[in-house]
């Protein structure tokens, strides 16, 4: 098939089945926000909620106001979520909570950064839509309180010993890779330049191995390899997704040799990650071939695949590789034979290494509006550019 060919779907998947889905199910407009832990059908089966969810749910709806239509409706699901987040999200220290319980009553202390991140996110997104100084003013606070620890993210909650065996996780430069882009028009150039090479650096030069060709999720300080279950732990998805965060800021910054090297690393982590006896990624791997301390290692999750996706998109559109092509046909292809719910719409997020569904829920205390609505558009929209592409080329 040709890039033309997938392009109504991902648009009439995301347009008219998952986003109708979270707008139907998932509004909570008694006490505010969203409720995210919803089953097979939509319905509702636990009330707490998880900052994660509750903010890339803002930056979602934000963003397709911003990128696809200026829809009221869409707009006012953000700002209904903001608004909750606003009133109940952060301690009195600006860092934001864990989860919550329905009303707004803090559950679980501030103890994971990435509630940080995907607060700043969604708070800059909706700055985008709205010009609300307010919600800009608590993106750039969060960004600046990820910045300020960064070297200590759990801070009193770190339960490691102290100097024992230190070691640097690769999700939060990764991260900072993609957010700083999302609320570049709210930070000083020279703070967005700086943060751009140090995560670049950290991607590219410290956790990638070139020797192994992966990604490895821990590292020791000095850069060295840490032979122990943290240091061993390769995350195929987040290696892959990663590197259409790569592609991203090559294409920024014009640097075609850096888009080159995102592909190919691309490429590597997606030969090492794919099963070839079922099909699908793995979610955990030992870079040494041990059993991996993750006992969910064999699963095969949404996200991972999403994220696949756009990444062999993106490397295609912007270096031609025809293994790009060849690989996007065959996840898309595994992708869209088991993770998509004809029946009740949205997609499952869980399934067996054999590619059943495990879990038959369409969100939980992990999964919610945010990668398959992200991804799908992400797609959606590189599939569209692709085809424009061909379509010059072919004059």
């Amino acid at each position: 098939m040709k890039p033309e060919d997938y392009i109504d779907l991902y648009k009439n998947a995301l347009l008219n089945d998952v986003i109708p889905f979270w707008l139907q199910n998932s509004g909570d407009f008694e006490a505010g926000g969203y409720f995210t832990c919803l089953d097979r059908t939509g319905k509702v089966y636990d009330t707490d909620k998880f900052i994660w969810l509750q903010c890339r749910q803002v930056w979602c709806f934000s963003m397709l106001y911003n990128k696809v239509e200026q829809k009221q409706e869409w707009l006012d699901f953000a700002i209904h979520g903001a608004e909750f987040l606003k009133s109940h999200g952060r301690d009195g220290q600006g860092n934001w909570y864990f989860s919550l319980e329905r009303s707004g009553a803090p559950l679980v202390q501030p103890y994971n950064i990435f509630s940080d991140c995907f607060a700043a996110m969604g708070f800059g997104q909706l700055y985008t839509a709205t010009r609300n100084e307010e919600y800009g003013k608590i993106a750039l606070d969060t960004f600046h309180n990820i910045l300020g620890k960064k070297n200590n993210p759990k801070g009193i909650y770190n339960k490691a010993v102290a100097g024992t065996r230190p070691l640097e996780s690769f999700a939060l430069p990764m991260i900072l890779c993609n957010l700083v882009l999302e609320i570049e028009e709210l930070l000083d150039q020279e703070l967005v330049e700086r943060t751009i090479r140090e995560g670049v650096d950290a991607v590219l030069n410290k956790f990638y191995q070139p020797d192994r060709g992966l990604i490895l999720e821990n590292i020791s300080p000095d850069g060295s390899f840490s032979d122990s279950f943290e240091g061993r732990l390769v995350n195929p998805g987040h290696g892959l997704e990663s590197m259409w965060f790569m592609m991203d800021l090559a294409e920024r910054s014009g640097d075609g040799a850096m888009m080159r090297r995102s592909v190919d690393i691309a490429l590597q982590i997606l030969e090492y990650g794919w099963d070839e006896e079922f099909g699908g990624i793995f979610y955990f791997m030992d870079v040494k071939g041990a059993p991996p301390q993750q006992l969910e290692w064999d699963q095969k999750l949404w996200w991972v695949h999403m994220e696949t996706l756009i990444t062999l998109l993106k490397g295609y559109r912007h270096t031609g590789d025809e293994r790009c092509w060849t690989w996007f046909e065959r996840v898309h292809n595994y992708t869209w034979k088991h993770f998509p719910d004809p029946e009740n719409g949205e997609w499952f997020g869980y399934l067996t290494r054999q590619g059943n569904p495990l879990l038959t829920l369409k969100g939980g205390k992990w999964k919610g509006c945010f990668h398959v609505p992200r991804g799908l558009y992400q797609c959606w929209n590189t599939l569209q550019a692709i085809a424009q592409k061909n379509e010059i080329l072919q004059k």
